[in-house]
């Protein structure tokens, strides 16, 4: 078995985590600065990954291939799996004319771009995040938003930083489940401390979402909506993330803020004429359609929201146990070969030598993107598509996710090889040095481990017992500092390859303009992430 090291280059922690960087460097100057492509990046930073492992950390050859191997078969399931069918549901709504049936409904609602993205982007996204998860509600919101007329860059920003409030408890609780799992910490104590850090953050972020969009004067013009949508989203966050636990949480907390914006449009619209420039055509032109019309048009997204609700749904029980305890009984995991039990994390980073477990779970049934699926067959069916307009669905998608589904598999075998390696453990005993600075870069740990995985959830099995180790020697609360962990976590999911990825996917945007959203995406990433290390800071000194 090989032992992983963590200070490889002359035993010296900061020499070995500038090493640990260098393929997050590649990645970052290749779509910051030289922007390239998303996928040429992602390549070219897993080539840069694989040297480091094999020559800073003498990984063997066998363990580096079957790291990177899982890694890409993780990013294409179930990922890329819920990627696909979103992108299909969508297009079956372009093809049989229906979404233009459903845009006129949100439009008749409000044609202000502004509250627009709060119903969708923010709110409505909030609940695909809740329900599902893995990249569906930036691939369905995003789609929608650009189906309304926003330009494809917009539609994919403004998506990607409203998901930033609901993604600590996105799938069905998932994240703050995987971290008391693998802490061994109270799921109770961790989803509260989540709550607290997360909701004061997510109060404000319906109003940068809309001065992002439009500046302060854009922001004044709607300041009731913003207000109102930011206190009911954050309040039911808090409480049922305090009181209830975190498996309701975004479900909840995203009704809320959609039903207060409801009730709002129908006593107050805004009295100013804010024009968004980031749009290819206007909503002026608004045609008023039968219910039953606008039932039929939204019925593929309202069997989404069914699908994927009973797919995570833990509370219905039938013989005592869940729908999905059923679904998962077809699952089939493998032990993936050279490379499961094969690597041995070793102190600090864990509490004692532990052999690192790889275990592909192919829950083909029971996968958020299989819920995605027969949604779309089911709207098939409902909308009356032909058989040759399907294939025409099934080929466009296939084309333009062929890039997509590249960058994806190769970002996440870039970040499996490094956490196999050691080279992730590295850069967090590199964070862990700061001493009393740590509960700020505590939440900055959480924010690196989603921009390498993509995912909180993977964030949280990769640094949570780092965090719990490292507070426990500096005396703080390791409860606090795990929960900043994930929370930190959540604004780099806006800057995370596939995240970008899955929103160039869903908007049809150009390949170029993917190194210009990751350069948008970043400073906001970066302020809201030092937003969160500063609220843990507070949290940190009055314990």
């Amino acid at each position: 078995m090989w032992q992983q090291s963590y200070t490889p280059i002359g035993d010296s922690l900061m020499a070995s985590a500038l090493c640990a960087c260098f393929p997050i460097a590649v990645l970052l100057y290749l779509l910051g600065v030289a922007r390239k492509p998303a996928w040429v990046a992602a390549l070219s930073g897993l080539g840069a990954a694989i040297a480091v492992a094999l020559f800073e950390y003498q990984m063997p050859l066998g363990p580096m291939i079957g790291a990177v191997t899982y890694g890409a078969a993780f990013g294409l399931f179930p990922i890329g799996w819920i990627v696909f069918w979103a992108i299909i549901l969508y297009r079956i709504t372009l093809e049989t004319g229906k979404f233009e049936i459903l845009k006129d409904s949100i439009g008749s609602l409000t044609e202000d771009r502004r509250l627009q993205a709060l119903l969708i982007a923010f709110a409505f996204g909030a609940f695909i995040e809740g329900a599902a998860g893995f990249g569906t509600p930036v691939a369905v919101a995003a789609g929608m938003l650009a189906g309304l007329g926003f330009s494809p860059f917009y539609a994919a920003g403004i998506c990607l930083l409203a998901n930033t409030a609901p993604v600590a408890f996105g799938s069905i609780g998932i994240p703050v489940i995987t971290l008391a799992g693998i802490t061994g910490l109270p799921l109770a104590d961790l989803s509260a401390w989540v709550g607290r850090i997360c909701a004061p953050v997510s109060l404000f972020v319906p109003a940068y979402l809309i001065a992002v969009m439009g500046g302060w004067r854009a922001l004044v013009g709607v300041w009731p909506a913003v207000t109102l949508c930011g206190i009911s989203f954050a309040g039911v966050q808090f409480y049922t993330s305090n009181f209830l636990g975190p498996t309701l949480v975004d479900i909840l907390s995203s009704l809320a803020a959609l039903t207060s914006l409801l009730l709002l449009s129908r006593v107050w619209k805004p009295t100013d004429n804010f024009v968004f420039s980031e749009t290819t055509r206007a909503t002026s032109n608004v045609k008023h359609h039968p219910v039953g019309e606008i039932f039929l048009a939204w019925s593929p997204y309202l069997l989404l929201v069914v699908f994927v609700f009973l797919w995570g749904e833990e509370t219905i029980k039938i013989d005592g146990h869940s729908i999905k305890y059923y679904l998962n009984q077809v699952s089939v995991t493998y032990q993936w070969p050279g490379l499961h039990n094969l690597v041995e994390r070793m102190p600090p980073v864990m509490a004692k030598p532990t052999p690192y477990a790889a275990v592909f779970n192919f829950n083909w049934l029971s996968a958020a993107g299989t819920a995605c699926m027969l949604a779309a067959f089911g709207s098939a069916l409902i909308l009356r598509i032909s058989l040759a307009q399907l294939g025409k669905v099934f080929a466009t998608t296939v084309n333009q996710l062929a890039k997509s589904m590249l960058t994806i598999a190769s970002v996440l075998g870039l970040a499996f090889l490094m956490n196999y390696a050691g080279a992730t453990g590295t850069l967090g005993l590199a964070f862990a040095a700061t001493g009393k600075l740590f509960p700020f870069f505590s939440a900055l740990l959480g924010w690196l481990g989603v921009f390498l995985t993509g995912s909180d959830t993977s964030a949280n099995a990769l640094f949570g017992n780092l965090q719990v180790v490292t507070a426990t020697k500096l005396g703080l609360d390791p409860v606090l500092m795990a929960a900043s962990n994930s929370s930190g976590g959540v604004m780099g999911k806006m800057i995370s390859l596939q995240s970008i990825a899955v929103a160039a996917a869903a908007t049809g945007m150009k390949p170029e303009d993917e190194s210009r959203l990751f350069r948008f995406t970043l400073r906001h990433s970066v302020i809201l992430a030092s937003v969160i290390g500063l609220v843990v800071v507070v949290y940190s000194s009055l314990r």
